[in-house]
């Protein structure tokens, strides 16, 4: 097995998460909004689908080397799992559920001569003796059969599901947001089975311009989504929950620092920042080859200093929110008392101040994933995001900018990468709006 920075501090992360999940649970005034979020359809089908996508990207965090392959290259369970479209790559493009190639080139006939034509796919619908006849209804019988695998497993669940006998538990199945759940995995289920299974036989996205797979380079960029969007967090939050909780506790010189520190850094030019240091990350292992002798290690080095630029530029906007709640917390009744009775400072940040702005950081995360995911594709797209090796939307849709002011156009990488971007930021948008109405204050008492 190989582990990568990225993969350890993801690693790290399922679990920090798993345990704040638990600690959320045993608070007493956390479980009011919470039941408030599990009990919204929109909600919990949102959340079905982003655990869907992390659970694609956790598969392809888990790498080990490839014995079967020339070098041992590594490769990871998603890899394994898509191993039929990573390993039937064509010369060039080609459409989607295409049989022939986009572009007419010459063709070698078997009685020597050449002709001028669309040449046959390697592997896409290889399978197919006559493509003119028989397409079309070989395209309908394994979507059908995809989806009908696909459905007939979610409807064995949801059959042993909804006769449970435990009456508690029934009531919970049928529930609006457990509707909502079912429905979700049930599309998401059914069209994973599809999708896999006529990309057996066909490249369902199409190829781009080397033949790689459009849907396995999609697959690919979740991680780096993910990744963009979770380990940033993981490096912003304790910067700012650490600055903005001191600065509004303790005021005076400390706050005067804190304040100079995040406005100093919020007058640098973000995009500059960034640029600035990918070059210097660049120039350091261009200097020292020998720490990164592999493509996938220099590739997950520049992914992880990413998110740590990223991180390091964003950790402002909450440290803001949270010394203007902590100045408003440390003049409560119950803040004041301890502060009488000698409680240390440090235990009162921990045990009074922090519990009370845990709603506020919940929020912001949430909110700002959907933003950091944006901002890996516009930032791969000026070049200045993730190596270019490595697979990401942003790159994609870099790649297909050249690709549209071609004759004829190739529309299938932009569009795939499109899609998938929007299916992840749209349930990671409507998931934000769900945990803000239940933890804002204000909302609460206004309903």
């Amino acid at each position: 097995m190989i582990v990568l920075w990225t993969d350890a501090l993801i690693y790290l992360l399922v679990v920090t998460s798993v345990v704040f999940a638990w600690y959320l649970g045993r608070q007493q005034h956390m479980r009011r909004p919470l039941k408030k979020i599990a009990a919204s359809p929109v909600a919990m089908a949102s959340l079905t689908l982003l655990l869907c996508f992390a659970l694609i990207g956790l598969a392809d965090s888990i790498h080990f080397k490839d014995g079967d392959s020339r070098g041992n290259e590594a490769v990871s369970l998603l890899d394994v799992a898509c191993d039929t479209m990573r390993k039937h790559g064509e010369k060039t493009y080609s459409a989607p559920f295409a049989v022939h190639g986009y572009a007419k080139e010459t063709l070698a006939l078997d009685d020597g001569s050449t002709r001028w034509d669309y040449p046959r796919l390697q592997y896409g619908g290889a399978h197919l003796a006559d493509p003119e006849t028989e397409w079309a209804g070989d395209v309908f019988d394994k979507t059908l059969s995809g989806f009908s695998r696909g459905a007939g497993l979610m409807l064995m669940v949801l059959l042993l599901a909804w006769g449970d006998q435990h009456e508690r538990r029934r009531v919970l199945w049928r529930s609006a947001s457990s509707k909502a759940v079912w429905a979700a995995l049930f599309l998401v289920v059914s069209g994973c089975y599809t999708l896999f299974s006529l990309s057996a036989y066909y490249h369902v996205l199409g190829t781009d311009k080397v033949g790689e797979d459009v849907f396995y380079q999609t697959l690919k960029s979740i991680r780096t989504g993910l990744v963009i969007g979770s380990l940033t967090t993981l490096v912003m939050l304790p910067l700012a929950i650490v600055f903005g909780i001191m600065a509004g506790f303790f005021k005076g010189w400390v706050d005067d620092v804190i304040q100079f520190i995040y406005t100093t850094l919020n007058s640098i030019p973000s995009v500059l920042l960034i640029a600035a240091s990918i070059l210097m990350v660049q120039v350091y292992m261009t200097n020292h080859p020998e720490n990164f002798n592999n493509l996938l290690v220099r590739a997950d080095m520049r992914l992880l200093f990413l998110c740590l630029i990223l991180g390091v530029t964003s950790w402002t906007g909450l440290c803001r929110l949270l010394r203007a709640e902590t100045l408003k917390l440390r003049e409560m009744e119950y803040v004041l008392a301890a502060q009488a009775l000698g409680v240390k400072p440090a235990m009162i940040l921990f045990r009074h101040i922090l519990p009370n702005v845990m709603h506020i950081v919940l929020i912001s995360v949430v909110l700002d994933f959907s933003s950091l995911v944006l901002a890996e594709a516009v930032l791969s797209y000026i070049n200045i995001g993730v190596d270019p090796t490595t697979h990401s939307w942003g790159n994609m849709i870099n790649s297909a900018r050249l690709e549209m002011a071609r004759e004829p156009v190739v529309w299938w990488s932009l569009t795939a990468a499109f899609v998938f971007m929007f299916a992840l930021v749209l349930a990671a948008n409507l998931f934000a709006d769900s945990v803000r109405d239940a933890f804002d204050p204000r909302r609460a008492q206004a309903s």
